[in-house]
């Protein structure tokens, strides 16, 4: 992955958004916990919360011991219970975390131009390239435009890939779109009402101004269609075509101040809440 300062890229403005004036942080492989072997009978409830980063031992014990943890949605004070990682499900204060060793999940700031795809016959520009060998079948989660950038999930979990790209789940997605013109007064209540387009009506789940200058505007997207180029498509129909497009947010995963081309894994917390949004 190439880690040199790009030339002439705009500033970022102060959410972090679009900053691509600075080097692109390199991928690390090899952040993944080895698996470790379990008993039949299990793992030591306590270790099992140390190692997915809860708290120490010790602190893992007092959380037991404060009826702040549950299995399987049952609270847990017996101290020493054993547990399946693979299989039982372990929450923290109501929030699910992701305790097994062999699932990882990262997000990555996809610049413009890269395909979302692992390779690519016509020796365009991937995710795949980006992100080398750092996990053995690491997927990316759905897709975006090559001409669109920001957030794209990656994971080794197909079970979680699956359910967030599918559009039974409904999982929210929010965009920055940079557009040509003004933006009526009323625009927001259109969209959220449906536009119809070829392929069929479509509605934003929220739509809000974010800035207006010299003909042009940002505005914020959230919907949880997943049709093809459906951002854009939708803001050419009301009358405001698409300059820059970028995703900021999966669900509770958000780009937040990644820079272009970043990659960082998400937190066993992020990921529960995941797993807690499509019903894993």
């Amino acid at each position: 992955m190439n880690t040199e300062s790009p030339e002439g890229r705009p500033q970022g403005d102060e959410h972090g958004v679009w900053s691509e004036d600075m080097e692109l942080a390199p991928v690390h492989p090899g952040d993944r916990e080895p698996a470790e072997r379990n008993d039949r009978q299990g793992e030591r409830l306590q270790k099992v919360l140390a190692r997915a980063g809860v708290g120490s031992r010790r602190v893992s014990e007092d959380m037991i011991a404060d009826g702040r943890i549950s299995v399987n949605g049952k609270q847990v004070r017996e101290q020493g219970m054993r547990v399946d990682p693979q299989t039982d499900r372990i929450a923290v204060d109501g929030q699910r975390i992701d305790v097994r060793n062999d699932r990882v999940t990262y997000a990555l700031n996809k610049p413009s131009g890269v395909i979302t795809a692992m390779s690519d016959d016509r020796n365009r520009p991937t995710v795949g390239d980006m992100v080398g060998d750092l996990a053995p079948g690491l997927v990316h989660v759905g897709r975006l435009d090559q001409d669109t950038e920001g957030l794209l999930l990656l994971t080794t979990d197909g079970e979680l890939a699956h359910r967030l790209a599918h559009p039974s789940f409904e999982v929210r997605k929010t965009y920055l779109a940079q557009v040509s013109g003004s933006v009526p007064r009323d625009l927001g209540k259109r969209l959220r009402a449906g536009v119809e387009l070829e392929d069929g009506p479509v509605a934003v789940d929220s739509f809000q101004l974010m800035d207006t200058h010299a003909g042009q505007s940002v505005v914020e997207v959230v919907l949880h269609e997943g049709r093809k180029r459906i951002v854009r498509r939708l803001l050419a129909e009301v009358g405001l075509p698409v300059s820059r497009l970028t995703r900021t947010a999966v669900g509770p995963i958000e780009l937040a101040r990644m820079r272009s081309g970043s990659i960082r894994r998400l937190t066993r917390a992020e990921v529960g809440s995941l797993h807690e949004l499509v019903g894993l």
